[in-house]
């Protein structure tokens, strides 16, 4: 062994126990025990609030003159509606903590979280293709507005940003939908992969999903990409008016530069604090949109819950809801961090 190798090993080493021991990795202990104590408090939130609604899980079965009231009293004792809702949280969150069984689907008498499981994935494969196109389109069209600021190119972004923030996320899925039906076969109409997508080669399965996902990617983007397009451009325009940058320009800095060093590192801050935001209205927009679409991903199985009021796996898709607008901002704080290290995070609270 080469003497070099202990002395890569005692660096490594030197830099995992720097880590550990930053104000970063406190910042993110405090923020992940915050997150937790937020969840409780939103938990018992929903929970209470659900037990607002008129009737419960039952109640449609009460009105089927085939089951018996013997029945009906059998099942409320074997889904614990016989007890105080009080009782019933407790009971849901022990399980939670003790076990992290999110209990059993009334519906489905299946287990909540192997439900979950079987079409996260699917949801924020959606969410997160539709998030790196947003950002993708969003960015370079505010970049180039605000340095061509009142010519043709910058206003004809800003009717197209205009036309996109008027059409929610529900009338883009309904007019691309139209759009599929009418030149069908060019996009899919709905579902997630082919009839044949078993007989296909791995290459081609990848294909045939990003192929299934051109549309509702589209529908879920709309919207989002259409007010970014409008934050980028206005902080980037404030950003130069500074003047620093005025400076920068008079000690004969190239354009290019003072534009895309200088200025557009300060500019992207505020977007970058918006992603936690925006990663956790895709993920509900998505819902939305896998309804029109037929996309097989937690937003029917979620519209059927609310609707029959299967309370256990509601109150877990508002958890998973609640626990990504929680991770989101950790890792939009993080990433300001990164691009801009003046920033103190352990002080920032």
């Amino acid at each position: 062994m080469s003497t070099s190798s202990p002395k890569r090993m005692a660096s490594g080493f030197d830099g995992v126990v720097a880590f550990f021991t930053s104000d970063t990795f406190a910042y993110i202990v405090k923020r992940v025990l915050q997150g937790l104590v937020t969840l409780l408090l939103a938990s018992l939130l929903c929970f209470a609030l659900i037990q607002l609604a008129p009737g419960d899980y039952l109640s449609t079965l009460k009105e089927n003159p085939k089951i018996s009231p013997e029945r009906i009293e059998q099942l409320k004792r074997q889904f614990g509606l016989d007890k105080p809702w009080w009782d019933q949280y407790l009971r849901w969150l022990w399980q939670v903590i003790s076990q992290g069984n999110f209990g059993t689907s009334f519906v489905y008498n299946r287990s909540v979280s192997s439900l979950l499981w079987e079409r996260v994935a699917a949801t924020l494969l959606l969410a997160i293709s539709s998030l790196i196109m947003t950002w993708a389109i969003a960015v370079p069209m505010g970049i180039i507005g605000a340095v061509n600021q009142n010519r043709l190119v910058d206003r004809i972004f800003r009717v197209i940003s205009y036309i996109g923030q008027g059409f929610p996320s529900f009338i883009a899925a309904l007019l691309l939908l139209i759009f599929a039906q009418n030149t069908a076969p060019l996009f899919p109409v709905g579902d997630m992969t082919s009839i044949d997508f078993n007989d296909l080669t791995l290459l081609g399965k990848i294909r045939d999903i990003a192929w299934h996902m051109v549309l509702p990617t589209l529908a879920l983007s709309i919207t989002s990409f259409a007010g970014l397009q409008r934050i980028m451009r206005g902080q980037l325009l404030d950003i130069l008016r500074q003047d620093y940058i005025q400076t920068a320009r008079a000690k004969g800095l190239p354009e290019n530069r003072v534009i895309y060093i200088h200025a557009l590192r300060n500019a992207i801050n505020p977007l970058i604090t918006l992603l936690g935001f925006e990663f956790a209205a895709l993920l509900s927009g998505s819902f939305i949109t896998e309804y029109f679409f037929n996309w097989p991903g937690l937003g029917r199985l979620i519209y059927q819950a609310l609707l029959a009021q299967d309370i256990y796996l509601v109150m877990a898709s508002l958890m998973i809801g609640a626990a990504m607008l929680i991770v989101g901002n950790l890792l939009a704080d993080l990433l300001l961090k990164v691009v801009d290290p003046r920033i103190k995070l352990g002080s920032d609270d």
